[in-house]
Formats: structure tokens, C-alpha cells, sequence
């Protein structure tokens, strides 16, 4: 298991947008472009809407924004590490050297029936993501010592799967979250299914292996109704994770 330490000190957001999230002869990982119709796709549903959105285990990444600032007013993002909290702030800010998301916000644009609104969106949620915060999905109050008031939404990618060692920690972990969820509110999760590894640069980061019912018993278990669920198989043969599937939910608090 990779613990919260060793994705301190070892993890290199760069090296992890480059892998994943950068144009490979021309187009997108398809991983990555299956993801974002399904984010498009739940973030249309009527009821995902409201002030505020929280985003546990951002990384380094805004992908998983790019639709939910079209219904939230406000978003906070959340990660453990320190090098991936600089890495967004790096592109929030519009500095020099930040990570080029334009193929990607151009993917969803389209997806939304305008591909040249790119510049428009980059600027409406650079100016909706509030504050980056450090968090820690093991600790009952994730953003300990700051206490953030329940939001209308939690949304998390990818992030749950791989901060687990096992199956208690994973449910443990949800309820954790579901506490900044308020009530009549609603979570957002996208979660590799049989996965146990992902891989860039030469490192290997240990997932959690999960089944669908495990991941759907365990949203329940946080106290949540399931709205909304979806599977999406995975390409085989793709060396750098084993992930079969993906799995995409909704459900309301």
C-alpha cells in the first residue's frame, strides 16, 4: 500500500499530467476523455446544482471541474499534498509554466456544443475555485483544523481507490467526506473498478481492488441514496494501471 508520505514525498504532479493528461499524437487518453463525458453527463443531471462544490483528492488536475462550474457558484479543492495544492495553484493563477489544460477544457467545451468557449471556461472557474485547501481523507473532520460548512455538493475522482489500504478504510474514509456533504445534498464519485495499481515515471501507487456493489454498499453505508450509477469498461492492455472499469455515482444525502 502507498501511504499519505510516500505521495508527499514522491509524487511528481507533472510527470502525472504529462502521462495522463497531455495530447498523445494529437488526441487524448481515452481514459481520461471517458471520464469527462461521464462528469458531463452527471453534472447535467436537473438536480446537481447549487452554491457550493468540494472537490476531496483534486491533485493536481481541473478536468474534474470543467462541468461542475457550470452549476456551483463557488468550489473549494482538496488535496494531502503539498507539490499537487501548489500545481493547481500554479494554473488558478494563470502563471507562466502552469500545466496546458487547453485540450482538455476544449474536449468538454465541445461536449457542451461549443468548442471555442474554451477561454470563457478556464476564466469562470479560475474564478470559482475559492480556496485550496491540505486534506486528509482518514480524519473525521478531512480538512482538520479548518472546519468548512457542509456544501450542496462533494465531488471525488480518483482519489478514494488509492487512499485506502483496504475495504473498512475505504467505507471509513466515505463517511469521512459525507460529513461535509449537507443534508439533501449530493456526492459525485468516480472510482476504478479491479483496480490495484496505477503507474508513471517509473513509479508504481497502489489502489484499492473494488467492486461495483462494494463501492455502491458503501456510499449507502455513509448515508446516502443512491440517484445515479453507471459502468464503463476499460480498454484492456493499457500497461500503466490495470482498471477494468469505472465506476460513475450520484447519490443525494
Amino acid at each position: 500500500f502507498t501511504d499519505a508520505e510516500v505521495y508527499q514525498r514522491t509524487f511528481n504532479p507533472r510527470e502525472y499530467l504529462n502521462e495522463y493528461y497531455s495530447l498523445k499524437q494529437g488526441q487524448l487518453d481515452s481514459f481520461t476523455e471517458q471520464n469527462l463525458r461521464s462528469l458531463f453527463k452527471m453534472f447535467s443531471l436537473e438536480e446537481l446544482r447549487g452554491d457550493t462544490l468540494i472537490d476531496v483528492g483534486c491533485g493536481p488536475t481541473i478536468y474534474q471541474l470543467l462541468s461542475a462550474c457550470e452549476r456551483f457558484q463557488e468550489i473549494i479543492a482538496l488535496d494531502y499534498t503539498d507539490r499537487n495544492r501548489q500545481e493547481l495553484e500554479k494554473w488558478l493563477k494563470n502563471e507562466a509554466g502552469a500545466f496546458d489544460w487547453r485540450p482538455v477544457v476544449k474536449y468538454v467545451c465541445e461536449l457542451e456544443g461549443d468548442r471555442e468557449k474554451w477561454a470563457e471556461k478556464e476564466e469562470k472557474l479560475r474564478k470559482k475555485v475559492r480556496q485550496v485547501l491540505k486534506c486528509d481523507v482518514t480524519k473525521a473532520n478531512p480538512t482538520d483544523p479548518v472546519s468548512l460548512l457542509p456544501a450542496d455538493c462533494v465531488l471525488s475522482t480518483l482519489c478514494l481507490e488509492a487512499a485506502s489500504k483496504d475495504l473498512p478504510t475505504f467505507r471509513s474514509a466515505l463517511r469521512n467526506i459525507s460529513a461535509l456533504v449537507k443534508p439533501g445534498g449530493h456526492l459525485v464519485l468516480v472510482t476504478a473498478l479491479r483496480d490495484t495499481y496505477y503507474a508513471f515515471n517509473n513509479q508504481v501507487f497502489s489502489c484499492l481492488r473494488l467492486e461495483r456493489k462494494e463501492v455502491e454498499e458503501a456510499v449507502e453505508g455513509a448515508g446516502f441514496e443512491l440517484k445515479f450509477s453507471e459502468v464503463q469498461p476499460c480498454l484492456p492492455g493499457d500497461v500503466r494501471k490495470d482498471c477494468e472499469a469505472v465506476l460513475s455515482l450520484v447519490a443525494r444525502r
